[in-house]
């Protein structure tokens, strides 16, 4: 596989099914953009929230296996006006959704830190 990337193993009988955490970071990345009233994805653990260009959507995502458990965490920039709580829980479902129909992980938890608002359209 590919040097310093993560992969999760899914075992289907004697096969083995590797799918790198900056692949589903993608996915999760993509299905947080496209919700109403995201402004875009920042960095997780930074205090300046910078908007993630294309190049780096996986730059606002981290994915984690938890025995067994997939968890994603987002961090995210709202626009100014909207109300946070209904775009989180958006966030989430869209998240879920996406996730584990195009990945075919089960999402255990998808966690959402609003890190800033968007003045800007």
């Amino acid at each position: 596989m590919g040097e310093n990337k993560e992969y999760i193993t899914q075992i289907q009988g004697q096969s083995n099914v590797h799918i790198s955490e900056d692949a589903i970071c993608t996915v999760a990345a993509m299905a947080a953009i496209e919700v109403e009233g995201v402004a875009g994805l920042s960095s997780i653990g930074s205090d300046l929230a910078a908007i993630a260009g294309k190049k780096n959507l996986s730059k606002g995502v981290r994915v984690r296996m938890e025995e067994e458990e997939l968890f994603i965490d987002l961090s995210l920039l709202v626009n100014f006006g909207c109300n946070i709580q209904s775009v989180a829980t958006a966030v989430q479902e869209a998240v879920f959704s996406s996730v584990e129909s195009v990945v075919g992980l089960k999402v255990n938890g998808v966690n959402v830190h609003v890190s800033g608002i968007s003045f800007e359209n």
